[in-house]
């Protein structure tokens, strides 16, 4: 797989997946337990796996990130700041931290370039690395603990140099929206100026139910991808999603596809998407053995799936959702 960062060509050799952060290394300002905060950071068990992504005992390696991605993350957790569902120590300044942080990132250089390098004193089964530069100190600073988590994608660039690329993601406990956004939605559906019918299919199609989900079952009857026909092993997946949709996209069943729910997850996740002629697109931000383990490859024809009047949508979802 080969992506493009800045202009620049680089071929994915691995993807570390998930590295959940930790209140014990975010900054005191994001804490919700005691303690200034440490700066080394837990990247897996001392194993065969973690030292094939990262290098032997002692390794320092080259590592940055991309300014439009930290952006993307603040941009994600914006609620959070403003809405917290956690109890955090200081979060009657988080509001004005979002603000101080947005303007600090604003001004930085789209590659924001820094090294790690293995915490070799700490002795035990766990692998911790550190930095010294302030690139790494920023991720501490912008990261919440519990829903921050950091992919790392190793890449080799034309010039045969190892390359590691940081980015900061937002999950919610699980899910990819905010507990207060879900609740914004459904007060904004209990208030508009619309008949119960109406509010009815709204509230249903959110959850991919009711007439929605029967309409677009009638169009695709089956999981493009695994064939499976058994409705009640398919997922009625919006492709634009429902919070960024307008009324008549949450109801439109070319705004969907029905797949099985490992693939609804994938597609909803921004993990997998496709192009106009059918064929799959992966995230690098998925390692190729869990893309293998699933049975699924990039840029793999899937001759049943249903495009027509789905261009637009789909071309929302490669810009806005896919992960790339």
């Amino acid at each position: 797989m080969e992506i493009k960062l800045n202009n620049q060509e680089f071929n994915v050799l691995d993807t570390k997946e998930k590295i959940t952060i930790a209140d014990s290394f975010v900054v005191r300002q994001n804490k919700i337990g005691g303690g200034n905060g440490e700066a080394k950071l837990y990247i897996g068990q001392d194993n065969q796996e973690t030292r094939s992504f990262f290098g032997n005992n002692g390794f320092a390696i080259p590592c940055f990130l991309i300014k439009h991605d930290l952006l993307k993350y603040l941009e994600e957790t914006k609620v959070e700041y403003l809405k917290p569902e956690q109890p955090y120590l200081n979060k009657d300044i988080l509001p004005t931290l979002w603000n101080e942080r947005k303007a600090k990132i604003e001004a930085l250089p789209e590659k924001i370039e820094f090294e790690v390098f293995e915490q070799t004193q700490i002795s035990g089964s766990r692998v911790y690395v550190n930095s010294r530069d302030n690139a790494y100190k920023i991720i501490r600073e912008l990261s919440l603990p519990n829903i921050t988590f950091i992919s790392v994608i190793k890449l080799l660039d034309e010039n045969g140099k190892l390359n590691y690329y940081f980015r900061l993601f937002a999950d919610y406990f699980g899910e990819a929206e905010h507990p207060y956004i879900i609740e914004k939605e459904q007060e904004q559906i209990a208030e508009a100026e619309i008949d119960k019918t109406q509010k009815a299919q709204l509230y249903r199609a959110r959850v991919g139910q009711g007439e929605y989900r029967t309409k677009l079952l009638e169009q695709c009857p089956f999981c493009p991808i695994t064939l499976v026909s058994d409705d009640r092993l398919l997922t009625a997946s919006h492709i634009k999603p429902w919070a960024v949709s307008n009324d008549f996209e949450k109801t439109d069943p070319k705004n969907g596809f029905m797949l099985t729910p490992t693939f609804d997850r994938l597609f909803d996740r921004g993990f997998l998407s496709f192009t106009n002629d059918k064929k799959t697109i992966l995230s690098p931000f998925l390692s190729n053995m869990t893309y293998s383990k699933l049975g699924i490859s990039d840029n793999k024809i899937i001759p049943h799936l249903p495009i027509d009047g789905r261009e637009a949508y789909l071309e929302y979802h490669r810009n806005k959702i896919l992960k790339k």
